[in-house]
């Protein structure tokens, strides 16, 4: 077992383990994401890889970076292959994987230094008797590195209500305690839109704790297979409303309700009465329809997306 017997609730000598998931990467940004991993201010941290491809010089490029380190710095493990968001809770659901905290990690982004400095300081407070997970905006770049903008800022405050409806933070941004590792890993590997979505889904609904940090603390690359995660351009909104007609938001929904059904004893009474009115809210008729969704408490984070939640409740497409 990597990790820790006595949890070091400071946060100052917290053991952290990276939870990083690989599928086809190119080299050089697997090796900037690596690196900068590596070179954090936070030391006291191991890194488990799970492969969910069949590339050799991915394999080669991670077993260089292991052979650099002593035993149980890098940990390579085989991917379930079923997809990015199984395969990041494979690791979660790991036994032998345990640390006071734990931080997922995309294949090509790049860290600031003080990413997990600074993630710790904001968990610090927090109980360490509950679920708690921190996650924070994030600075994108193009393909070369080059800056071109932020991630949106969210104002209001993080919960299940909002959870339903929304994703908060990337997951290449979240660091979340041992307790929330243990809800995720009772909840198991269930088919879901995406695991950051779901670790926000949980955390919450369990009645623990999150963090939204305003501050960048990584560059999160764009590139044709997350352009539109970034929901911050033209094209990216306008392929929302796309989805939204095309009833993609309302089978994310068919799906994570699904999953939290089946993880229905983890919430908390009121989360529980909360779900129980968004389903009769989406298979109900109009007026009884925007009558259960104002009554759950449900919204969104801007303007922009506030109005999205309003069509798609007069749509039937919620």
């Amino acid at each position: 077992m990597t990790g820790v017997t006595n949890r070091d609730s400071s946060t100052a000598g917290a053991h952290i383990a990276v939870l990083v998931c690989v599928y086809h990467p190119e080299e050089r940004y697997l090796r900037e994401q690596l690196d900068s991993i590596l070179n954090q201010t936070h030391e006291n941290l191991s890194v488990w890889v799970s492969d969910d491809g069949d590339d050799q010089a991915t394999r080669d490029v991670l077993t260089e970076y292991q052979a650099k380190f002593p035993v149980g710095k890098i940990t390579l493990v085989t991917g379930p292959r079923k997809g990015f968001a199984a395969n990041f809770l494979s690791l979660v659901s790991r036994d032998e994987i345990e640390a006071d905290y734990y931080a997922f990690s995309d294949q090509d982004d790049i860290w600031e230094p003080k990413k997990l400095e600074q993630a710790l300081a904001k968990l610090r407070g927090v109980a360490q008797s509950g679920p708690a997970l921190y996650g924070s905006r994030t600075r994108l770049i193009d393909a070369r590195g080059s800056v071109i903008g932020q991630s949106p800022l969210f104002m209001r405050k993080p919960s299940f209500r909002n959870a339903l409806v929304q994703s908060l933070a990337g997951g290449n941004t979240m660091v979340f305690n041992h307790a929330a590792k243990e809800l995720l890993s009772r909840a198991g590997m269930p088919d879901v839109v995406s695991h950051d979505w779901w670790a926000y889904l949980m955390i919450t609904g369990a009645g623990g704790r999150v963090i939204y940090d305003p501050v960048s603390w990584i560059q999160y690359r764009q590139h044709g297979s997350n352009l539109i995660g970034s929901n911050v351009s033209m094209w990216a909104r306008f392929t929302r409303v796309w989805w939204l007609f095309r009833n993609r938001f309302r089978n994310w929904n068919d799906v994570n309700i699904a999953a939290l059904e089946d993880a229905r004893d983890a919430l908390s009474p009121e989360n529980r009465k909360i779900l129980e009115l968004f389903v009769r809210a989406r298979q109900s008729a109009l007026p009884l329809r925007l009558m259960l969704l104002r009554k759950t408490g449900v919204y969104r984070q801007t303007l922009a997306g506030s109005l999205g939640l309003l069509l798609a409740a007069f749509t039937n497409k919620l």
